[in-house]
C-alpha cells in the first residue's frame, strides 16, 4: 500500500491529529530528511496535504507546549520551562532482536504496574522495538517542591534509570547475565525537543505501521498486524482520558528517592586520598583541565548543582586555595544564564572550606554527574583515565617532563 492510500484513510488521519495536539511536530520526507521545525498539525486535511507534498512519516514531541510555534533554537531551560505545559513519559526500547525488545518492554510494564500505574500505552515502533508510555495526567503536580512540568528531561531520565535498575536482576535471573548488555532504554529520546514516531505513522525502513497495541498482547505481537493493509486504528495511544490523575505519584517519587541514594553512595565511594593528587600544593592552571570541566565552566542549563559539587572537589584536589576557589565559583555562577541562588553557593563554599581532607569528584562513569548533564566527551567516556583530577595531574606531569627534556636538549655543552 502506497503512503497516499494509507494516510488517506479517515481513521488514520484522525489518530495522527489526536496525538499531535499541543505538541511540536516534525514531518519526514523520505530520504529528503525532515521539514521545517517547529511545525504543528491541527486538522485531518493537514495530514493529507503534507503526504501529497511527499511526507512519509510524522514525529511528535514528548513535551506538550502552550504554543509549539514559539519554539526556536538556543532557548534556555527557563524559557522552555515557561513554554512547556507538560510531558509524557515515553520509554523507547530498541534492541537488535524484536523478541528481546518484547522481554524488556514486558518487565518495564510490570514494574510500572507494581507502582500502581494502571493506564500504560504500548506501541510497536515500526521496526525493532516498542514505545512504553504514561501520560502527563498520571503524574502529580509537584515532587520535592518542584513543579513536575519543569522536571524535563530530568524526570523521565530518572524514572527510566530507576525502572531499568529495578528489572535488571529478575531479567538476568531468567534469561542469563548476557542479557545485561541488551538491557537499556534509548536515552536519546529523553531530551528536550527530541521526537518519537507518531502512532499510526509509517516507518521508512520497514514499511510497517507504528501500531498501538494492548499491553496484554505484547508478547504475542506479530509484525503482520503492522502491515499497512492490516493495520486497524482501534487503539488510541496516550489517551489521557483513560488515565487516573496522579496515579504515577509513587513511581516518580520512588524514582527520585532511588536516584538520591545512588548519588550519595557514589559520593561516599569517592571519599579517599591518593598520593597522585594529595601532594599537589600549587594551583594547576585551567589550561590543564579536562574537557568536561572546561565545558561546565563555560555554562550549562541542567545539573548546575551537580557540577558545583564536581567543581568544588576538583579545584581543591588540583591545588587551588579556598580564596581562589571562591572567586572562580562565584564568577562561574554569575555567568550562568540561570544562576544558582547566591545563598546556596555560599553555603556550599563554606561547607567545603570546613572539610579537612580532600575528596575526589565523581568518576566519569557516574552518569548523573557527567553524561546526563551533557558535559562528558566521547574521548573521556572511552578513556582509561577514570577521573578528571587524574587527567589533570597526569597532563601537568607530562608537560613538566617535556619541559625538562627540552631544557636538557638546549643546555650548552
Amino acid at each position: 500500500m502506497d503512503p497516499l492510500s494509507y494516510y488517506s484513510r479517515s481513521e488514520i488521519k484522525k489518530e495522527i491529529v489526536f496525538n499531535a495536539q499541543d505538541r511540536e511536530v516534525a514531518v519526514r520526507y523520505g530520504d529528503g530528511g525532515f521539514g521545517k521545525r517547529p511545525d504543528m498539525i491541527q486538522f485531518d486535511n493537514d495530514v493529507l496535504d503534507l503526504v501529497k507534498k511527499g511526507a512519509s512519516s510524522f514525529h511528535i514531541s514528548e513535551e506538550h507546549w502552550k504554543d509549539a510555534l514559539r519554539l526556536k533554537p538556543g532557548m534556555t531551560k527557563r524559557e522552555l520551562d515557561d513554554l512547556r505545559s507538560g510531558w509524557d513519559l515515553v520509554l523507547d526500547i530498541d534492541c537488535e532482536d524484536l523478541e528481546d525488545s518484547k522481554i524488556i518492554a514486558f518487565y518495564l510494564i510490570e514494574a510500572m504496574k507494581f507502582h500502581d500505574v494502571n493506564y500504560i500505552s504500548v506501541k510497536y515502533s515500526g521496526n525493532k522495538g516498542f514505545h512504553i508510555a504514561v501520560p502527563f495526567k498520571s503524574f502529580p503536580n509537584v515532587v520535592n517542591g518542584v513543579e513536575v512540568k519543569k522536571l524535563f528531561p530530568e524526570g523521565p531520565k530518572v524514572i527510566s534509570e530507576y525502572l531499568v535498575d529495578m528489572i535488571k536482576k529478575p531479567i538476568m535471573d531468567k534469561y542469563g547475565k548476557e542479557f545485561e548488555n541488551k538491557l537499556k532504554v534509548d536515552s536519546v529520546l529523553i531530551s528536550s525537543r527530541h521526537m518519537f514516531r507518531a502512532a499510526y505513522s509509517l516507518h521508512e525502513k520497514s514499511g510497517l505501521v507504528s501500531l498501538p497495541i494492548l499491553a496484554e498482547e505484547l508478547m504475542s505481537f506479530n509484525k503482520e498486524s503492522a502491515k499497512p493493509e492490516n493495520a486497524k486504528a482501534v487503539i488510541k495511544f496516550l489517551d489521557s482520558s483513560n488515565a487516573k490523575e496522579g496515579e504515577a505519584t509513587s513511581l516518580i517519587t520512588q524514582a527520585f528517592d532511588w536516584m538520591s541514594k545512588q548519588v550519595k553512595r557514589e559520593e561516599n565511594n569517592e571519599v579517599k586520598k591518593t598520593s597522585e593528587f594529595d601532594e599537589i600544593t600549587e594551583k594547576i592552571p585551567e589550561d590543564y583541565f579536562p574537557a568536561c570541566i572546561k565545558k561546565g565552566l563555560v555554562g550549562l542549563e541542567d545539573g548546575r548543582k551537580r557540577f558545583l559539587f564536581i567543581l568544588l572537589n576538583f579545584l581543591r584536589c588540583v591545588g587551588w586555595s579556598n580564596d581562589e576557589i571562591e572567586k572562580r565559583v562565584l564568577e562561574w555562577n554569575k555567568n550562568l544564564s540561570a544562576p544558582l541562588k547566591e545563598g546556596y553557593v555560599i553555603s556550599q563554599l563554606k561547607w567545603h572550606k570546613s572539610q579537612k581532607g580532600k575528596m575526589l569528584p565523581p568518576n566519569y562513569d557516574n552518569r548523573p554527574y557527567y553524561a546526563d548533564i551533557g558535559i562528558l566527551s566521547d574521548e573521556e567516556a572511552n578513556s582509561n583515565i577514570k577521573n578528571p583530577v587524574t587527567y589533570t595531574v597526569r597532563r601537568l606531569r607530562m608537560m613538566q617532563r617535556q619541559n625538562k627534556k627540552k631544557k636538557k636538549q638546549t643546555k650548552p655543552l
